[in-house]
């Protein structure tokens, strides 16, 4: 049995969509299971022992209608018996409609029918979920396949023993201060919307030093640098001190390799806090008050907090819709009472450090 898994976007969703083809390698442990993804999200898929093969479909495929037809048909010459699309646009409607596949699954949408011979319905954000809509939704993607019910729906990043002795290696040569934590700061969201305003970043890793003397190392990539260093300009000289800025991964596996050797993630909710729960390193973050809080608040527990304007201020979402909060994100990230996260920090230190 041949299966395609396809999950376009970042860096989240394509770790989130693992638990397809997971489940499926113990539901059918001789099937051959490729996954689909963007080039820049193939990091978090690799030495997955469940995946077979990493298809990459590059942009410059995507943006040529010959190039992407091409593309179409050696999806087709490869027979996948069953194609689960979990991104569903237009690309990959096509994709799967001429795959010739027996299952055709993706959520069900006003056409969808048009490709897809299984359509299933994607609960909406006023569900309540322990575990998160994006999890919720990706498992009802596999009903037409598993019928009995699903128990590990954790997402996995796996790491290999080099990966992991090199990432120690590396902190080695930096003198950080080894009787204190380290935690990766996400520094900077995805986007815009999604990112802290600076001062107040800035004066949240001041508390975090002057609470616990940690060493402190931040994610970002090169074209954000001059926004982490701004970061870094704000906050106190002794904050400064144990923030090692040249400590940093030159790809998206060494930098895994270093997330798996640190106390905590603490930042900007996004794929660097996916990917942290997925190495079971503990977490603490900030949602933008537009994303959408049913979908992505997953595996809250003591060790893994989250902050949502929706949690603090509810009243706000009655009042206006996710685009009018987007378009005004500045203006509600000041509904965000610091006091409140540091008190929430404080309690977030004392569980992991005990």
């Amino acid at each position: 049995m041949k299966i395609l898994i396809i999950q376009q976007k970042r860096i989240g969703d394509v770790l989130t969509s693992t638990i397809l083809s997971n489940n499926l390698k113990k539901a059918y442990p001789n099937a051959e299971i490729d996954y689909m993804c963007y080039a820049n999200c193939v990091a978090v898929l690799e030495n997955n022992p469940n995946i077979a093969n990493i298809i990459v479909l590059e942009e410059k495929v995507r943006k040529n209608y010959f190039s992407l037809f091409r593309f179409i048909f050696s999806i087709r010459n490869k027979k996948y018996d069953i194609i689960i699309d979990a991104y569903s646009k237009l690309e990959t409607n096509l994709i799967t409609f001429f795959s010739g596949s027996k299952y055709k699954i993706s959520y069900k949408k006003g056409y969808s029918r048009l490709f897809y011979n299984y359509n299933i319905e994607r609960l909406n954000n006023g569900t309540q979920s322990d575990i998160g809509l994006a999890i919720i939704n990706r498992l009802r993607l596999l009903k037409p396949l598993i019928s009995e019910e699903i128990t590990d729906y954790k997402p996995k990043i796996f790491l290999t023993v080099s990966e992991i002795n090199d990432a120690k290696q590396l902190l080695a040569s930096f003198p950080l201060q080894k009787d204190k934590p380290t935690f990766m700061i996400g520094i900077l969201g995805s986007e815009w919307y999604k990112t802290y305003p600076f001062e107040k970043m800035a004066e949240l890793l001041d508390y975090t030093v002057a609470t616990t003397n940690a060493n402190l190392l931040f994610n970002y990539i090169p074209k954000q640098k001059e926004d982490a260093q701004k970061i870094y300009n704000l906050c106190q000289p002794n904050t400064q001190k144990r923030i090692y800025f040249d400590l940093y991964a030159n790809d998206l596996r060494s930098f895994l390799g270093l997330l798996s050797q640190c106390n905590a993630l603490i930042g900007n909710e996004g794929g660097s806090v996916n990917m942290a729960k997925a190495l079971f390193v503990p977490t603490f973050s900030l949602f933008s008050p537009s994303v959408d809080k049913e979908t992505w608040q997953i595996f809250e527990d003591e060790r893994n907090i989250s902050i949502h304007l929706k949690d603090l201020k509810p009243e706000i979402y009655k009042e206006h819709d996710e685009k009018f909060i987007k378009e005004h994100t500045f203006k509600y990230f000041e509904e965000y009472p610091i006091d409140v996260i540091k008190e929430k920090l404080a309690s977030f230190f004392d569980i992991i450090q005990s």
